[in-house]
């Protein structure tokens, strides 16, 4: 389990198989590598289990992938405790993970973090009751230009404010998509002014 998460008591499934779309998605990839270095599809194959399962990956799917692709369970769940990406425990419908790195933290994510922590009303790791967000701090998301930053499940949303992040918050919290990417609309990395 990821140590960017507080331990919680959850259960386990007893079952895991691809739908057919995916299962048909899990054989092209595989097939893309040689059939003595199937192991390499594991990290696609990991990412198709986790957005088809409610952004996170129980154990009983990794031993799914481990037969797929005909190796030793062990060498899935390396792939799976190594990379933070994946999550082996439930998250919240959007998984806010904000940038930590020195271009973020010196651009303020220390205060982007507390906005998030105001508002949401939860600490680092932790999922709120109603199981809309989860908080991770993490590493470099490599969108150090547009500092500070956080990625949620898979968009970026960049040059933020305290008040920017509540406000990209507020729209997910109220079912709605913010636009991704710069929250000032600053064309890509091009200069503030």
């Amino acid at each position: 389990m990821s140590s960017m998460f507080k331990e919680i008591e959850f259960e386990q499934p007893n079952f895991f198989e691809f739908t057919k779309e995916n299962l048909k998605l899990a054989n092209k990839i595989a097939d893309k590598y040689p059939k003595n270095q199937q192991r390499s599809a594991i990290m696609p194959l990991l990412y198709l289990v986790q957005k088809q399962h409610n952004n996170w990956i129980p154990k009983v799917a990794m031993d799914y992938i481990a037969s797929l692709l005909d190796i030793p369970a062990m060498q899935v769940y390396e792939v799976a405790s190594f990379y933070t990406m994946y999550n082996k425990q439930p998250v919240g419908k959007n998984l806010v993970q904000i940038c930590k790195t020195t271009p973020c933290w010196l651009r303020g994510s220390d205060e982007i973090t507390e906005a998030c922590k105001s508002k949401l009303g939860i600490d680092i790791g932790e999922t709120t009751k109603d199981g809309k967000f989860t908080l991770v701090e993490v590493e470099c998301l490599g969108a150090c230009v547009n500092a500070p930053m956080v990625q949620i499940n898979d968009d970026y949303y960049e040059d933020l404010t305290p008040e920017l992040m509540t406000k990209v918050l507020n729209e997910l919290e109220g079912g709605n998509k913010p636009s991704i990417g710069s929250q000032t609309g600053r064309q890509c990395s091009a200069p503030k002014e």
